[in-house]
């Protein structure tokens, strides 16, 4: 997990960015960016991509990740903005808001898979950085926790559509619960064309 950030051992401050919700039909998109500690003392153990732990796994790693991290930002862009500017759009402009968020300046950043973002700080795409990279994994889970907690909030004001299960993906339930009760104010328009 530490391969990557042995590889900017001249560099003292590395970030992470990542986010959550790329894909849903419904719903933000959730940026987190992330500075660790990475003396052998504050690792933490367990981390990995957030796609590849269990819901209660990610949460208590989150309290952890907060509580241990240099610093932090986490953004949500919605969904207005994501069916204006489209969706790869709309995660650039969250991760450079998290960036430009953050109390202290990182001297690079490892983002997971996303190119030319716009900042003067050096940066470095990843493909399958969320499994490669403590930092971007670290970044990885506080957007999917955050988001998840968002969408079982929202869930409440639109419990027809089951959000807090499916967090806005496009499940069978998702698409069936689409069709029969149309879109609400939280659905992206240009993802559900095909559906309603």
């Amino acid at each position: 997990m530490l391969n990557y950030e042995k590889n900017f051992q001249n560099y003292k401050l590395i970030a992470g960015i990542d986010e959550a919700g790329r894909g849903p039909l419904a719903g933000p998109v959730c940026c987190a960016c992330v500075i660790m500690p990475l003396n052998e003392e504050d690792i933490i153990d367990g981390i990995n991509d957030s796609k590849k732990l269990t819901e209660k796994k990610r949460e208590k790693l989150f309290e952890e990740i907060i509580k241990k991290a240099i610093d932090y930002k986490i953004c949500f862009i919605d969904e207005k903005t994501i069916d204006e500017i489209n969706i790869l759009n709309a995660t650039k402009k969250g991760m450079e808001m998290c960036i430009l968020g953050l109390k202290i300046k990182p001297e690079i950043i490892l983002i997971d898979a996303v190119k030319n973002l716009n900042t003067d700080i050096k940066t470095v795409s990843i493909i399958h950085g969320d499994a490669l990279s403590y930092n971007i994994a670290c970044a990885s889970i506080l957007a999917k926790v955050s988001r998840d907690r968002f969408m079982k909030e929202i869930d409440k004001k639109y419990p027809q559509f089951n959000f807090a299960k499916h967090k806005g993906y496009g499940t069978k339930e998702h698409i069936e619960n689409l069709k029969k009760f149309g879109k609400c104010d939280i659905h992206r328009e240009s993802f559900i064309k095909h559906f309603v």
